[in-house]
């Protein structure tokens, strides 16, 4: 799957008043310019030309790859809290637009990040060559393609981190993630997904997820629960609830990833009945298990939604997510900004707890990671 930066910006003088947008595509990886959009739009004002320049952005980066994962950055705070849906949208102006930009991609594949104005110069300069360009009575056109450029532009530098070399900006919402107990499966290492049979915990797994709950009421601060649908997940999750006093929240978009014809079999079974499907699933993100099942890119973009909505729904809070391996591990490495074949370099132990705080500002920081000291020792 490939993975954009999309930097916008607009702007108006006179607001309103001659208006133009710009917009810039890059390379995650690299931060090589691979599109660059302008306009002069007539006569509106900044917002409208800002949620221009970012559909255009959205555009030019869908016709690159419609299948992407993009990160939006602008130094429009209205914008990206809107589009983010911390903010509502009043003005009805704005809505048809924001509207506009959520269709371009389907849910779950941008996010939004506020970055200072200094960091948005590539597009704050492409807006204006357009606003100049209407002035002369000329189209915007690029200086030359960015293919033909002998330096690619490289990626700003990151934003501060949100603890510990910077402050954070507000405050955040946590996600407290919890891996299910143990099932008959999980001792020997069985895939065990949502397209297989739904295992209940074992006692062990039981005494697993008691162990996880004392020590989440203990800490305190969690304010909501919600788990996969499946058993193992329920059940650890309603453990854990009694002892918070808490209502459970089903979300689905939590669930394990389906794999197919894999269910049920380890590592190496898999690897003598399906040797090319599981080298090309270990090889691209967007490669599904045999017979069906769901890729990691499909899984992440629900996962991303199912993030996304818990946070709108418990901003400033702390939200107790009971789920699996695989939730975990894209929620994990989309936050770190991680490629997704750095999930195969992670390992989740059963009840182990991790933790990711995510920012009004668009930053997330991981605070731990398949954290067992609240569970007994067991001889490996």
């Amino acid at each position: 799957m490939s993975e954009f930066i999309v930097e916008a910006d607009g702007g108006s003088r006179g607001n309103p008043g001659p208006a133009g947008y710009g917009a810039v595509v890059r390379d995650a990886a690299t931060g090589r310019v691979l599109a660059e959009t302008a306009e002069s739009i007539g006569t509106a004002t900044n917002n409208v030309a800002e949620y221009r320049g970012l559909i255009a952005g959205l555009r030019a980066a869908h016709e690159l790859d419609p299948g992407a994962a993009v990160r939006v950055r602008m130094d429009s705070k209205l914008v990206v809290e809107q589009m983010s849906g911390r903010w509502k949208i009043k003005h009805p102006d704005m809505r048809p637009l924001a509207m506009a930009a959520k269709e371009v991609f389907p849910p779950g594949a941008v996010r939004y990040e506020w970055i200072p104005r200094e960091r948005n110069k590539h597009a704050d300069r492409l807006a204006n060559e357009a606003m100049d360009a209407a002035k002369r009575g000329e189209p915007w056109r690029p200086a030359a393609p960015p293919e033909e450029r002998a330096e690619p532009e490289p990626e700003p530098a990151a934003p501060p981190p949100a603890t510990g070399w910077g402050p954070g900006t507000g405050t955040a919402t946590t996600f407290l993630l919890l891996r299910h107990g143990e099932t008959a499966l999980t001792a020997h290492k069985r895939f065990s997904g949502s397209g297989g049979d739904d295992p209940a915990l074992t006692p062990a797994g039981r005494a697993q997820a008691e162990a996880a709950a004392e020590a989440i009421a203990a800490a305190g601060g969690v304010r909501a629960v919600v788990s996969s649908p499946l058993a193992r997940c329920r059940e650890t999750a309603a453990i854990a609830a009694a002892r918070l006093g808490l209502d459970v929240r089903i979300e689905p978009g939590l669930t394990e990833t389906d794999f197919g014809a894999w269910e049920g079999l380890t590592f190496a079974e898999i690897a003598e009945r399906h040797p090319a499907d599981m080298a090309a699933w270990l090889a691209s993100s967007d490669a599904r298990p045999t017979g069906g099942g769901e890729s990691f890119d499909e899984v992440a973009r629900r996962v991303a939604v199912a993030r996304d909505k818990a946070i709108a729904r418990n901003a400033g809070s702390t939200v107790l997510a009971v789920t699996h391996v695989t939730p975990v591990k894209t929620l994990l490495r989309l936050a770190l900004g991680a490629p997704s074949a750095s999930m195969f370099r992670m390992e989740l132990s059963p009840a182990s707890l991790s933790e990711i705080a995510y920012w009004p500002d668009g930053n997330a920081s991981v605070r731990r990671f398949n954290d067992t000291g609240h569970l007994p020792l067991t001889p490996r």
